[in-house]
């Protein structure tokens, strides 16, 4: 069975960053090393969990000896080892080796059809990363060329001197949670570091380093997305109970046999219980927000 080379494994790494210390992703999933959650069949993150960086490289292996590298056998077979290494860095990343375009062109020997293919990848949360840009780029050059160009910055981690598109969205992103005042100005400057600290000091899950690694961005990703829910249940709310902006309640829908005033209170127990369900949802990120206010 195919596998990936020793620099093949670096370059991976280097890509997709590597965490010892067990963190929730973005959707909440407990992570660790590599990107490794419980799906991955060889570890089960939990709080608290600190690994070294040996056992993450091993469990790094066993998972892609299960999971990765035969599926990109399967698809590519009889590539070289460059290029298997370049397809098994697209595919930990994206799970998407058996249905990418690319592959059929790579497979018939069409270099520009594959590069282009390679390149649409290149999106998260429909917006286009400069950082995967340039990763869908290094994996073109290692599986067309076979020419191999470490990240500068691993994808993943940001830090103090750092500068470009990829740190004014880590600023605009910061700004969102609420941190308080962040510049948006591309350059991850001493005010930046401050804002980052501050951040990862809210959370005890983060260890406060200034480093902008997996860890910590998936937890700006779910801070952001606890305030957005929120403050749409918080305002679902008001506009059925009659806040601002309220949509009169002209019976039209309702049961012709309940007063105005139960409507009301009805609506305002339904909004209630949305924001408990939403509040014991993100409640972690909830507690996060108040140590930030109260900091």
């Amino acid at each position: 069975m195919a596998e990936i080379t020793p620099a093949g494994l670096e370059q991976l790494v280097a890509e997709e960053g590597e965490v010892l210390r067990a963190y929730r992703d973005v959707a909440g999933v407990w992570t660790i090393g590599v990107g490794l959650t419980a799906a991955s069949g060889v570890v089960r993150p939990k709080a608290g969990m600190v690994i070294t960086r040996a056992e993450s490289r091993r469990l790094l292996a066993a998972a892609l000896a299960s999971r990765y590298e035969p599926a990109v056998a399967v698809a590519m077979p009889g590539a070289p080892a460059h290029a298997f290494d370049g397809a098994v860095s697209f595919h930990f990343n994206t799970g998407a080796i058996a249905r990418a375009s690319w592959v059929k062109a790579w497979r018939q020997g069409e270099a520009i059809a594959a590069r282009s293919g390679l390149a649409a990848w290149n999106k998260a949360g429909g917006r286009v990363v400069e950082g995967l840009t340039r990763r869908r780029a290094r994996e073109a050059d290692l599986i067309l060329l076979g020419r191999r160009t470490l990240p500068a910055v691993a994808f993943a981690a940001l830090r103090l001197g750092d500068a470009g598109d990829d740190v004014r969205a880590l600023q605009e992103d910061l700004a969102r949670t609420g941190i308080g005042s962040v510049p948006i100005d591309g350059r991850f400057g001493v005010e930046t570091d401050k804002a980052v600290r501050a951040f990862q000091a809210a959370h005890p899950n983060l260890t406060v380093d200034g480093m902008v690694g997996p860890a910590t961005r998936a937890q700006i990703a779910r801070v952001i997305a606890a305030r957005k829910s929120v403050a749409a249940t918080a305002a679902g709310g008001a506009l059925a109970t009659g806040g601002a902006g309220a949509v009169p309640l002209d019976g039209s829908a309702i049961d012709p046999a309940l007063s105005p005033g139960a409507i009301v209170l009805a609506v305002a127990l339904l909004a209630l219980c949305a924001l408990v369900i939403v509040g014991w949802r993100h409640r972690d990120e909830i507690r996060s927000l108040i140590r930030l206010w109260r900091s």
